[in-house]
Formats: C-alpha cells, structure tokens, sequence
C-alpha cells in the first residue's frame, strides 16, 4: 500500500477525493477476488463503477457479524500459501471469527499502529511498556509491536497482568509510554501505594489505553479515567479505539476531543437502525470499508458500535472525522422499565462507588418477556443499606434500578476472566 501520512492535515474536500479514489480500487479487488461480495453484486445487480462516492454506498447492503460468521471462509481473497497470520476476534456478541492477514496485510496493521503512536505524539525517543498480550490469537498485540518498530520506538513485551513485574520493568528500563487497558492502571496504583513506590515521579509520562472508555460524549474524563487521573496526574491517557475487523485504529491526539479516523486505512459511516446516515449529533452504528486490505477485506461492515461523530477540523491540525467514546454495542442494547440504557453507562456508575471492589451485569429475559437487570457484586458491605444506596444511585443517574445480589470478590473475579477469554468480562447477555 502507498503511505501518504500528510493526508489527514489536508481539506475535507481533498480527504474524501483521495478515500474515493481508494474506495474504487478496493471495490475492483472485491470484485476481483471475495466470493462473498462477487454473490452479493450480482444478487443485488450492483455495478461497481457506478459507485464514484463515499454516498453512493449506500447502493450496497450492509454486511454484518452474522455474515461473517456463517460465511467466514468466503472473504478470504487470497490462496492460503499468502496467508502469513491466523488471528480471532474476541467473540464479545457471539462465536469468534477467523481472521487471515497477508504479509501485505502486516505491513498495514504496522503503519496503522506508527500513525496512531505519532497522533499520541509519540517519537523514536520513547520507550514502550507494552502490558498486552501478544499471542492468543490477538491481532492487536502484534499490532502494536510492529508499529512501535516501524516508528523506531524501544519495546518491552511485559504482556498483561502481573503489576510487580511491571513496575519492575519500570524501575529498571525506565519506558515513557505504556499500551494497556485502563483498569489494569488502578492495579498498578494500588501496588504502587501498598510498596511504597511513587508513580508519579517514575518515567512514565503517557499511557495509551485499549477496551475501555476513558472520556464521555463531551471529552470529559468519566469515572475510570478520573480515578485514574485523580491517582496518576502525571500521567497522561490516551483513548483509542479498534477491532479486528477493521484491522485499523481510531486514536486521540493531545487535544483530547475523540479518535481520529487514518484515511488511507479505512471509511466510515455512521448509520441507523434503518441504514441511513445520521446527522453529526445523532448516534449512528460505526460502519467500516477496509482499504488496502489484501487477506480479508470488508465493505460496508456494521461493527455494533454505536457512538457520534465529529467533523470539524481538530485543535491539532487533522481534518479527519472523530469519533467519540463508544455508547455501547448495539446487540447490548437493554430497553429496562421504559429506558434505553447501553453496559457503559452502568459500568460508570459501579466504577465511582469505593465499596464495590468488582462486578458482573447479567441481563435476561423475564415471564413477562423484557428486559431484567441483576448486578452481581463483590464486596465486603453486603447490608441492606448499602444495596438502598446502589439502587438510589442508579435512579439519580439512569432513572432506574437493577436488583443487586452481593457476592465474593473472588467469586465474581472468576466469572470475569474464564480461561478462553482475552478480555474480563463485566457484561453477560442471557437473553
């Protein structure tokens, strides 16, 4: 693929020229070489050369995680002989999916990741504690490690997990940036506290943080990010977003107002129930078309993630469209006593009160057949006063109240990381 870094500080107008003439020329590799979308243009009779722009899309169905999972091997576009890597998804909504990538398809996933480490203001000075995984069938891991190298930055692979060998590495190596999950902070800070190590006076100045949200829909820290800042104000966080599928990452920059989309890497577009594009200001599903993937290319695939949008130009000098924090997946969606409420909105809620030390939300279907909430927690407090004070927490900022059941910490920390899983699990949909 050609690099061309310095598109995303030109016009709007010149951003989507240049995504259109992408767009053309994925849609001709589609043609050319997915049995999948070959079968879905001639269902539907779309003839690629009629679609010139980003808006003539919408001429073409939308494809879903459903297709990707009864239909897996049929968007592979290349003989398995050029297939370089196996990677999964995390499975959130459903089984995992089989992702293969091409060498081409690395150097890709490598020059995605330098774009989204120089947007942090990284530089080849910096040295990287990476704190993920880099095996597991975990594209992203890989991923960031690469991109590290092709931006010249020193690496540490520490993998997750285990805070006295971070800060060992820390004390040792002396990094200035971490790639982690945000949780996974608190962990350091409280072995940090517990030690007697000053985290605020080590060498790390910058955390790039995955999986979770830090910021809500106005770019203010919420409750994980302001436990974090108000622990570590030395620290600054960065929020990106990503997924397997699209094999490309959206990514904040020092003015802190969203990700930023990487132009040459991908297009999105932001669509309701009904397919149609919202309006800046209205909550639209991210929808993504993959460019210049060789390995597994996708064309107008709906993630599930709903967030908005933003299209001004950015304090930092990027006129690319932003993205906000993720509201929540689509297909967690809970309608409960009249209210439309998404997993991170009550996980904000559980994360600012100090008694709760874990927990798992569990949705099901009652006789009456909607929605039921039950909050498993974990905590020490397990009296009746308590619960009245959770319960009236969630009234004051949802409208409305789950049924609590208190349990062990250490029963819920099991139910949160079962053995096959890449992530913790806080959500269990048993719908």
């Amino acid at each position: 693929m050609e690099k061309n870094p310095e598109i995303q500080f030109r016009s709007p107008e010149d951003i989507k020229s240049y995504q259109e003439e992408q767009l053309a020329k994925a849609l001709a590799y589609l043609q050319a070489h997915s049995k999948f979308y070959q079968q879905m243009f001639a269902e539907h009779h779309i003839d690629i050369n009629q679609i010139k722009t980003i808006e003539d899309l919408q001429q073409i169905p939308i494809t879903t995680k459903t297709d990707l999972q009864l239909h897996n091997d049929d968007f592979i576009c290349v003989d398995k002989e050029e297939i370089i890597d196996y990677v999964t998804t995390s499975g959130t909504l459903g089984d995992p999916v089989t992702f293969v990538l091409t060498s081409e398809d690395l150097d890709r996933l490598s020059y995605n990741e330098y774009l989204s480490f120089t947007t942090t203001g990284c530089t080849k000075q910096d040295i990287l504690q990476l704190m993920t995984t880099i095996d597991r069938r975990f594209m992203a891991g890989l991923a960031y490690y690469m991109g590290a190298r092709e931006l010249g930055m020193g690496v540490i692979r520490v993998g997750n997990g285990i805070p006295e060998l971070q800060w060992d590495t820390i004390r040792r190596i002396h990094p200035t940036c971490g790639m982690v999950v945000p949780s996974f902070l608190i962990k350091l800070i409280e072995f940090a506290e517990k030690n007697h190590i000053d985290h605020n006076t080590c060498s790390m100045q910058k955390c790039i943080c995955i999986g979770e949200a830090l910021r809500n829909q106005e770019f203010q820290l919420n409750t994980l990010g302001q436990k974090i800042h108000d622990k570590w104000p030395a620290l600054q966080l960065y929020s990106t977003y990503a997924s397997t599928e699209m094999q490309s990452s959206f990514t904040e920059c020092n003015e802190f107002h969203g990700g930023h989309l990487q132009p040459e890497l991908i297009i999105v577009e932001f669509l309701d129930d009904n397919n149609r594009p919202v309006e800046e200001g209205e909550a639209g599903e991210v929808t993504i078309t993959t460019l210049g993937v060789k390995g597994m290319p996708l064309l107008r695939f709906k993630t599930g993630d709903i967030c908005y949008h933003h299209t001004e130009p950015c304090g930092c000098g990027r006129n690319t469209i932003r993205l906000s924090s993720i509201l929540g997946r689509k297909g967690q969606m809970i309608k409960y006593k009249g209210t439309t409420l998404y997993p991170p909105a009550l996980f904000d809620i559980l994360d600012n009160i100090p008694s709760v030390k874990n927990y798992i939300i569990e949705v099901y279907t009652n006789e009456l057949g909607t929605d039921e909430i039950l909050i498993r927690i974990g905590s020490e407090n397990r009296s009746e006063a308590f619960a009245k004070e959770i319960k009236d927490l969630f009234r004051s900022k949802v409208r409305v109240a789950p049924s609590i059941n208190f349990e062990s910490a250490e029963y819920i920390a099991k139910i949160q990381m079962p053995p096959m899983s890449r992530k913790t699990i806080k959500f269990i949909d048993l719908r």
